[in-house]
């Protein structure tokens, strides 16, 4: 860090590094100041003017964006001159802006809606008929589509491209208020992280193919969480709604601001793996392939534990910090080996120098921090000695089910899987984003996620299961 030198921002005194951006110390804190253009992934570019504040000493408002901070100055961000200068400009924004904020998919989270709303401009001074009309339902690709006319040419999204991907399919085109965002010919929006540009348009200008029209934003409740896509472990903020006579369901993943893990973006399939957590879910427990309630699951489950000496619980490498030392003190108890071995977690084509991990487990750092093994040698071993395996979400054996012949099989899992139809017992259990826990990524960054989710079907969290067949184990006779 630089020299820290003093300023002043509507009167009140700050602590700021010489020569950062004055834009970045406001919005560190939490001062409102409008702005289109900048995005602290992207840097200045200063085309929108939106963030013009008055610094004394000088004749004219300057561009927050653009300017660096010196040591003794002073800033005001409020005021009747410096708002109406920003009014002006706002006013140039809406010229062409069309009014569809009830049909727009932006509404609710829109800058252009927010800013409009403060600056109160109930009357157009513009004839509607002189509006320049541009192209609608422009699909650009990788899900995104592209409405022209809401563009305020803040160009975050061609910046995106060129700066971050490098992969400069957008680019502004044609000239003056005639300008608009585009693809060059035979070079639609493809790169493994162009739906970030969903994120990054202020206004209603680029949409999401997957989620427009599905809900209004307000409607949804949200929590933080991480990306279970991989072990890199990205931020991310879950929307969600219960609607009535319905089950809690997702709805979109956004990604969430956090400099050491993500930084701001997230990748498109990390993006759309909600879907996942939707589909397919295993609801309703079974005995012998036959439909069963809970309690006569878990007392068929108590009943093959307290019968059987040679154990072995095979566990998925993304189960939280908390569901893996429940499995590991419930195995001590029984005197079962545990194994975390997964290999089909990981993919080679799938990961990537920036955000993706080639390893599409979780927490496979956790393993060795509470000491199970994921060693092939010790798995195999420990398998071949066992008569009952119990599978807690690892989907290694869906595709190698022959390992299972001539053995007892309990198996919990949050979706349907050829696993489920091998198992003696089979357990639905509540999926990755139903449940709080704590995950290892692969940069070893411990994280923290407290789902909000409210289910209603029969499925368990892996610790109130465990936590039963504790409490089964010292009622009982084992």
């Amino acid at each position: 860090m630089g020299e820290m030198v003093n300023i002043k921002v509507n009167g009140a005194q700050m602590e700021a590094e010489k020569g950062s951006l004055l834009i970045d110390k406001l919005l560190d804190e939490n001062v409102h100041i409008p702005h289109f253009c900048y995005h602290q992934a992207l840097g200045k570019d200063g085309n929108c003017r939106m963030c013009m504040v008055e610094i004394e000493g000088q004749k004219r408002p300057q561009i927050a964006c653009d300017t660096p901070i010196k040591d003794g100055m002073e800033v005001r961000t409020k005021g009747e001159n410096i708002e109406k200068v920003r009014r002006d400009i706002l006013e140039l924004e809406l010229i062409n802006h069309p009014i569809d904020c009830p049909t727009c998919d932006q509404a609710g989270e829109c800058k252009l809606q927010d800013y409009y709303m403060e600056s109160g401009f109930y009357e157009s001074r513009v004839n509607v008929d002189s509006k320049t009309n541009h192209a609608k339902r422009i699909d650009l690709g990788s899900s995104v589509m592209l409405d022209r006319e809401r563009c305020v040419l803040c160009t975050r999204c061609t910046r995106f491209c060129s700066d971050i991907t490098k992969t400069s399919e957008l680019a502004v085109l044609g000239r003056s208020d005639h300008s608009y965002i585009g693809t060059f010919p035979g070079r639609p929006l493809d790169n493994p992280y162009a739906m970030n540009v969903v994120d990054l348009c202020p206004v209603g200008a680029l949409t999401s193919k997957d989620f427009r029209f599905k809900q209004r934003v307000w409607f949804l409740d949200s929590f933080e969480a991480i990306c279970g896509g991989c072990s890199k472990g990205c931020n991310i903020t879950v929307d969600h709604r219960k609607e009535k006579y319905k089950d809690d369901q997702i709805f979109r993943f956004r990604p969430r601001k956090n400099m050491a893990v993500n930084g701001f973006f997230m990748c498109d399939e990390g993006r759309l793996s909600y879907h996942d957590e939707n589909q397919n879910r295993f609801e309703i427990p079974k005995v012998d392939n036959e439909e069963a309630i809970l309690n006569d699951a878990m007392a068929n489950i108590f009943k093959h534990i307290s019968t059987t000496k040679d154990i072995l619980f095979v566990i998925s490498a993304s189960l939280s910090i908390e569901e893996m030392k429940n499995v590991n003190n419930l195995a001590s108890k029984l005197n079962a080996n545990v194994s975390g071995y997964s290999p089909d977690t990981f993919d080679e084509d799938f990961g990537d120098d920036y955000l993706r991990n080639t390893d599409r487990a979780t927490n496979r750092k956790a393993l060795k921090e509470i000491g199970i093994s994921d060693d092939e040698t010790y798995f195999k071993s420990s398998l071949d000695k066992s008569s009952l395996v119990i599978i807690v979400d690892n989907g290694y054996f869906n595709s190698n089910l022959v390992l299972l012949d001539g053995k007892k099989v309990i198996s919990m899992f949050s979706h349907e899987c050829a696993t489920i139809e091998k198992s003696d017992v089979a357990l639905p259990i509540a999926s990755f984003y139903e449940k709080s826990g704590t995950y290892i990524n692969a940069d070893d960054i411990k994280q923290k996620v407290i789902s909000k989710m409210k289910k209603d079907s029969q499925s368990e969290t892996i610790t109130s299961v465990i936590e039963h067949l504790k409490e089964m184990i010292i009622k009982g006779t084992l």
